[in-house]
């Protein structure tokens, strides 16, 4: 794969992987000399060539693999093996393609997901990519007259890759999704993470949730779950480093109160007012911290001290001493609801609480509409 500007490496995603599997399987089926590598078109139009791990004929099927190269986004499918088999099937006199399941692709079992319950987790997009290549081919080298396929799509290890993402909490089950718009995977351009929060979102909604408490990580997950056990786990979503974006879609979704739920790094970073909190987009503002200190506690020294520190929870190692520890949590927290109120827009009832890095809570409030 290409190369961006800033020497990262781009990748495909899952869709484009198991669509050249899918054309290569089909030539197989269709005794045609398999090509290797196979040409992919994408959504945008632009042709990617992708290489082949294996291709073969079986009893009643063609069968082809491909190795998924994300290039140098991290993701669990990086390195994993997406297949295709592809045979006729009886049916009416109209051409049509039925998607299957195979070994290590999920399920969708809730509604709110991208297609209804008890369809394979093949989203739409992937969908279409293989449905044009296949009907490509077979306008050029199969028979006249209709034409029925199944497209069977497998993953080796897929379930236990499905384990390290959010696919259960979705309601995907039995295996990772086959996923993509583009069919390129940008280093870094957090799109699957944010594809990821509005999925999440739209399962909480169709399963009639009206309170979303929004997470930035799996640990603070497990603390908010200890704080509100009478949840659905439907209503618990991880936003990452995807603060504007996610608030801007629960609000637009109608919810009607809205939790964040973050550590201190976190937290000081979101009241900082940035709407994505990863570390390419800026460092937390001790300094500021530092100011609040200095205000609220008239220790100069104490200030310098928490401007030097080289982490946000060093720094609330230091302040936690402190008898003015709480005016400060209780200015960052205030801070911290303001500039949600922001990203979120005037609708839903909006509280937040800050969390120790033992995962105890700091601060716990709610909006309130005179500010700070």
């Amino acid at each position: 794969m290409t190369r961006p500007q800033k020497g990262l490496k781009y990748g495909f995603s899952t869709g484009t992987a198991a669509t050249a599997a899918a054309a290569a399987a089909l030539h197989e089926l269709l005794g045609l000399p398999c090509p290797d590598p196979v040409h992919v078109t994408l959504p945008g139009g632009r042709v990617l060539c992708i290489p082949l791990h294996s291709h073969r004929l079986g009893k009643d099927f063609g069968e082809a693999t491909v190795i998924k190269d994300g290039g140098d986004d991290p993701d669990v499918t990086h390195g994993a093996e997406i297949g295709a088999r592809v045979r006729f099937i009886a049916g009416n006199a109209e051409d049509g393609i039925r998607f299957m399941a195979g070994s290590g692709v999920g399920t969708f079992t809730k509604p709110g997901l991208p297609l209804p319950p008890g369809e394979p987790a093949i989203n739409p997009v992937p969908r279409r990519m293989i449905t044009q290549a296949l009907e490509r081919i077979l306008k050029k080298h199969a028979p006249k007259g209709p034409c029925r396929l199944e497209v069977e799509i497998f993953v080796p290890r897929g379930e236990e890759l499905a384990r390290e993402t959010l696919n259960p909490r979705l309601g995907i089950i039995g295996g990772i999704s086959i996923l993509g718009t583009s069919g390129i995977v940008r280093p870094f351009s957090h799109g699957a993470w944010r594809a990821t929060v509005h999925a999440a979102l739209k399962v909480a909604q169709a399963a009639g949730n009206e309170w979303i408490v929004l997470v930035t990580g799996t640990t603070s997950d497990t603390a908010a779950r200890s704080l509100f056990p009478f949840l659905p786990e439907e209503a618990f979503v991880q936003m990452g480093d995807h603060v504007r974006f996610s608030l801007t879609w629960t609000a637009r979704l109608g919810f009607s109160r809205v939790t964040v739920v973050a550590f201190v790094g976190k937290a000081l970073k979101m009241a900082q007012g940035l709407g994505q909190t990863h570390a390419r987009f800026g460092p937390p503002d001790l300094a500021l911290l530092a100011f609040w200190v200095e205000e609220l506690c008239g220790r100069r020294d104490l200030a310098s001290e928490v401007a030097r520190s080289a982490t946000t929870r060093g720094a609330f190692d230091i302040l936690e001493k402190e008898t003015c520890a709480g005016e400060v949590l209780e200015r960052l927290g205030t801070r911290l609801l303001k500039a949600v109120r922001s990203h979120l827009g005037p609708a839903p009832d909006l509280d937040a609480v800050i969390l120790h890095h033992t995962g105890r809570v700091l601060w716990k409030d709610a909006d309130r509409p005179q500010g700070s």
